[in-house]
């Protein structure tokens, strides 16, 4: 499918000051990861720490957090991992909340059609 890059505004839940960074979209990540020295500077702090699967096989144990995330005009608040420095991953769980899928061809987001359906 390829990979691509979007640039997103991240910030602490509780502050109004964002930093605009640009991000991986990676469908196999659970959530978002962001450096630990960012997530520190923005004054996000861990509430626990939970196993994680890196791409290369290794496995450890990383704190995680919850960051604001303005995406086009939209916020939300969204898990994010405290990772090692150069990774800034939108991991499944942000794009969920955002109600966005991947256009593989167009390597973009685009938002996800819900169908009502009748019980």
């Amino acid at each position: 499918m390829g990979t691509f890059r979007v640039s997103v505004g991240i910030g602490n839940p509780n502050g109004t000051s964002l930093l605009e960074v640009d991000a991986l979209v990676d469908t196999g990540a659970t959530h978002s990861m962001i450096p630990e020295s960012v997530l520190n500077e923005l004054g996000i702090e861990p509430y626990e720490e939970r196993p994680v699967g890196f791409a290369n096989g290794q496995t450890a144990k990383q704190p995680i957090g919850k960051m604001r995330v303005v995406y086009e005009g939209r916020e939300w608040e969204c898990p994010v991992f405290f990772g090692p420095e150069g990774h800034y991953l939108m991991g499944a769980t942000t794009l969920e909340n955002f109600g966005l899928v991947i256009d593989p061809n167009g390597q973009r987001l685009v938002p996800v059609e819900y169908l009502a359906r009748p019980f």
